[in-house]
């Protein structure tokens, strides 16, 4: 028989405090566990992490070389090539080379690219519905600013 005995105030105050619980630690806990549940969801789909990233930057921005992609989607040229060549072979995405520079292949989203990423929306929504799920639409227009703003804070050179 287990007896539950309650702390006292100072005493739970010294526990929580060994606890790593900063918004640092908690963000970079939640980007391990989202990863996670965002890799289950999408798999199904026959689609990565990165990959779902990558096609919902395409949509947003329309044709990109694989530099600006690597920028974006916040991996390596070389992944961000890798990943390309896979994509293309699975037809979500098409290679054509930039009028304006001969050197530069600009990729774009293709239908069947289109179709997936629109599969997958549903099933990233779900995840980011069971993350938040007392959020209303003005909460989440909300912290999606301040993560945007967090994002810009951070982002800024020398920081």
């Amino acid at each position: 028989m287990t007896t539950s005995k309650k702390l006292s105030p100072a005493t739970a105050a010294t526990l929580n405090s060994t606890k790593p619980m900063g918004l640092a630690y908690l963000v970079g806990r939640l980007d391990h566990v989202l990863n996670q549940r965002l890799r289950d969801s999408l798999a199904p789909a026959g689609l990565s992490v990165p990959q779902y990233t990558a096609l919902s930057v395409f949509r947003a921005h329309g044709s990109l070389s694989n530099a600006q992609l690597a920028t974006r989607t916040m991996i390596s040229p070389q992944s961000a090539n890798e990943m390309v060549k896979q994509m293309e072979a699975k037809g979500w995405i098409a290679r054509t080379p930039d009028p304006a520079h001969g050197r530069i292949i600009q990729i774009s989203l293709t239908e069947a690219g289109q179709a997936v990423l629109g599969e997958c929306d549903a099933r990233v929504a779900e995840v980011e519905r069971v993350m938040f799920p007392e959020l209303d639409e003005k909460g989440r227009v909300e912290l999606l600013g301040q993560l945007r703003g967090a994002v810009r804070a951070l982002s800024v050179q020398g920081i």
